[in-house]
């Protein structure tokens, strides 16, 4: 199937959303070990950690077109979003500017997942 300039557009921004999550929590492990996020409840240490291979797992499955990588990458957001939201209400510590901006891609992604659904190989 022809991949449309629409199609392809959605899925380089979900590429980019991704890959910016990677780098972001591959840094914080890189400066801070497996303790960098020691100051937040373990529970969302170990979620936060995660990102780290769930974030690249999305970005792979949307290079190979993979149907599967629609589920996951709204499961991540969704729990991504929920989570710092939750943390920035309860405990602090984190951006509004981060976390308002984790949750328009978590929109966009939440928006866009049809097509991406649609479009992606079976």
């Amino acid at each position: 199937m022809k991949i449309s300039n629409v199609t392809r557009l959605i899925v380089a921004v979900w590429v980019v959303g991704f890959t910016v999550g990677t780098i972001t929590h591959t840094i914080d492990l890189v400066t801070g070990g497996l303790n960098v996020y020691a100051g937040f409840p373990m529970p969302v240490s170990w979620f936060w950690i995660s990102l780290t291979v769930l974030d690249p797992l999305v970005v792979v499955l949307l290079i190979l077109r993979s149907r599967a990588v629609v589920p996951i990458a709204v499961l991540v957001m969704a729990a991504d979003v929920t989570v710092n939201w939750s943390v920035f209400f309860t405990v602090g510590g984190l951006s509004l500017f981060g976390v308002i901006s984790q949750s328009a891609f978590g929109a966009i992604v939440f928006i866009t997942s049809s097509h991406v659904w649609q479009r992606q190989r079976r």
